[in-house]
């Protein structure tokens, strides 16, 4: 009876605003490619290292289409630290300051690896390759375009090389592609082996040549599982990508995007949430132009493998249990898998997508806001359960200005709150009678303002209580919904199906289910709810939550979980008319 009940609760807190759409379901897919180096950030070098116990040695190879790997050879199980280098002349030296080699293209007054090499002979194993590089001082296997080669040195002109071919008697001088990548010992300029497969292949890195069962390497200060790839888009510095599986992917996520020492139905949310991310990510090909699926950090979600040797920051066998769990469980809205978002808290209440971003609400009918009574539960953990801005009345002037407004002083703001308490547009009022009008859905009032949630209020005004005009449906209103429940007077809960329901606006009208108006989504300038106007010479922003007011509250799963809610139940009340299920 009681889990019924919290059942209740949460479905009927969930006050939807949106309409429902249908869709195709597509199957998830089972491995994953993290970009952990890429854009700005891709590197001249880039180095690995066997976590000690976890495997040793390295084989080199490429990721097909299926990302299979396919071994083209390997080191021996003594060699448990390389670098991965732009074959360029690369110097590098040790910083101690940052515990840190630094690569350059350029004379650091490093060692250097050359880029002109003696070509000695050709095979088409690698062992026999292997077997005859070791006769020569200085002497490796590169795969050249499908071939097994013997190269010796590493020579910084061609003149240098054609001085070493006649010294040893033998070698012709060749070089490689600009998409060309060499495999060094760390910390020397003795070359493990090179690879260049083209514009087509990048080369892979499967950590281990011992046959461990489970397999770690350290990648800049992160132990992570799986393959490596590293790849020189349009012959530039390295993109160095993560290729693992789904759920070992996800024990990656978790633990970094909630502590790992959270009630773990709060963990099983989280996992559902990530991993419907994640799929949507890889549907969607959203990080196409960098050649991987979803990236390490925020813009995504955060992912760091095992962790660090920080017992707070790495994973744990409650987090992978959290994974295993749920495996292969996603968010699903008529079969479809939705757009998980999540963020840190909402202060009482998330928001309709189109007031946040402007987003259709027939696309994402699951992100129509909720009201949240259950962050307030731990609101002595969250340190954004409540926070404060002050400016003065000229700094947001100047503010202001800076953002495109009117060259005049301001004199008032008007708040525009919705019907779930959240700020979504602000009008400034300036002295000369003018007036900008900064909207949510178009100018993130956040970034702007400087405020970590869109709930907030400006020198203690607030909406007076019942102002709020109600939650406008829109489209087909309710009847396309693909979960709608009713309570009976004992408090039974019960599914219904039914054509013949009638829904209570907050405004007090009384509709046939599916005869509801409203808006389809679009942006006809208007924005609805209650206005407030503050002025004076300080503006005091106060408020609480910490996010893009979309999804689920991370605060709130806490919550709801020592409340006693399970996963689904948490993941379905922040994301109305979702069920979390497998993929047919």
């Amino acid at each position: 009876m009681r889990k019924k009940l919290l059942k209740f609760l949460a479905l009927s807190l969930a006050f939807v605003l949106c309409v429902p759409t249908a869709g195709a379901a597509r199957r998830g897919e089972e491995m994953v490619r993290v970009g952990l180096a890429y854009g700005s950030g891709a590197l001249v070098g880039a180095n690995l290292e066997n976590n000690t116990g976890y495997g040793s040695g390295y084989r080199f190879g490429y990721f097909d289409e299926d990302l299979r790997f396919e071994e083209l050879g390997e080191t021996d199980e003594k060699e448990t630290q390389i670098t991965v280098l732009k074959a360029q002349n690369t110097w590098f030296y040790y910083d101690r300051s940052s515990g840190k080699y630094i690569y350059s293209n350029s004379d650091n007054g490093g060692t250097v690896v050359g880029c002109f090499h003696l070509l000695i002979d050709s095979f088409r194993r690698f062992d026999d390759a292997a077997e005859e590089a070791e006769e020569y001082d200085g002497g490796f296997v590169a795969w050249i375009d499908g071939e097994y080669q013997v190269r010796v040195g590493a020579y910084l002109s061609k003149e240098d090389a054609l001085d070493a071919a006649d010294e040893l008697g033998e070698g012709e001088v060749v070089g490689t592609s600009a998409y060309a990548v060499t495999v060094i010992q760390t910390g020397t300029d003795r070359v493990l082996f090179q690879f260049d497969g083209g514009e087509d292949l990048a080369l892979g890195i499967m950590p281990d040549v011992t046959g461990e069962d489970e397999v770690r390497t350290w990648f800049q200060g992160y132990k992570y599982h799986g393959g490596f790839r590293y790849e020189r888009i349009g012959g530039g510095d390295l993109t160095v990508v993560s290729v693992v599986d789904m759920e070992t992917y996800i024990k990656g996520v978790i633990p970094f995007e909630m502590s790992n020492d959270w009630p773990l139905e709060a963990l099983k949310a989280q996992a559902i949430c990530a991993r419907s991310y994640a799929y949507n990510n890889i549907s969607q090909n959203k990080h196409s132009a960098h050649h991987f699926d979803v990236c390490s950090s925020t813009d995504c979600q955060v992912y760091r493998g095992a962790g660090s040797n920080v017992s707070s920051y790495q994973s744990t066998d409650r987090t992978d249990r959290a994974v295993e769990e749920t495996a292969g469980e996603y968010a699903l809205y008529d079969g479809t898998v939705i757009e998980a978002f999540y963020s840190s808290s909402h202060g009482g209440a998330s928001e309709d997508v189109y007031n946040v971003w402007g987003s259709s609400r027939e696309k994402y009918p699951y992100l129509c806001g909720v009201e949240d009574p259950y962050e307030q539960d731990v609101a002595s953990l969250n340190s954004y359960s409540s926070w404060t801005v002050r400016y003065t009345a000229s700094e947001l002037t100047s503010l202001l200005q800076k953002w495109g407004g009117v060259n005049a002083s301001m004199e008032s703001l008007t708040l525009t709150y919705s019907d779930l308490g959240n700020v979504i547009q602000v009008k400034v009022n300036y002295t000369n009678g003018e007036s900008s009008t900064i909207r949510q859905r178009s100018t993130d009032l956040r970034n702007l303002f400087g405020l970590p949630s869109i709930r907030f209020t400006i020198n203690g005004a607030e909406a007076e209580p019942g102002s709020h005009s109600g939650g406008s449906l829109s489209g087909e209103g309710l009847s396309g919904r693909s979960r709608l429940y009713t309570i009976s007077g004992t408090g039974a809960l019960s599914r219904e199906d039914r054509d013949d329901l009638y829904v209570i606006s907050g405004a007090g009208s009384i509709d046939r289910m599916g005869e509801q108006t409203g808006s389809s989504g679009g942006d006809t300038g208007a924005v609805a709810g209650t206005e407030v106007t503050v002025s004076g010479s300080q503006y005091v922003f106060q408020g609480s939550g910490w996010g893009h007011q979309l999804g689920m509250s991370q605060y709130g799963a806490y919550a709801m979980a020592e409340r006693g809610f399970d996963y689904d139940e948490i993941v379905e009340f922040y994301f109305p008319g979702v069920e979390v299920d497998a993929l047919d």
